[in-house]
């Protein structure tokens, strides 16, 4: 299974970070250059059934932008 993971993640993002849990069936995935839907199709296409979940890195504000710290006019 790890192996598996690992290497379909590997051919899409080469230098993607890769950390799996067998324990609660979670992996963890820092991308480099590939984007979350092609992460998924190639671990469909190694024979699993991923389910998305996106971890924000850095927080954004509702416009887009990098959230503002401090008082509330920004």
């Amino acid at each position: 299974c790890i192996s598996s993971i690992t290497k379909a993640v590997k051919t899409v993002d080469s230098g993607a970070r890769v950390q799996i849990d067998l324990a609660t069936h979670r992996v963890d995935i820092e991308p480099t250059e590939a984007g979350a839907d092609e992460l998924i199709e190639a671990i469909k296409e190694a024979g699993f059934t991923p389910v998305a979940t996106v971890a924000a890195t850095s927080p954004v504000s509702a416009t887009g932008g990098p959230a503002r710290k401090g008082c509330c006019c920004g």
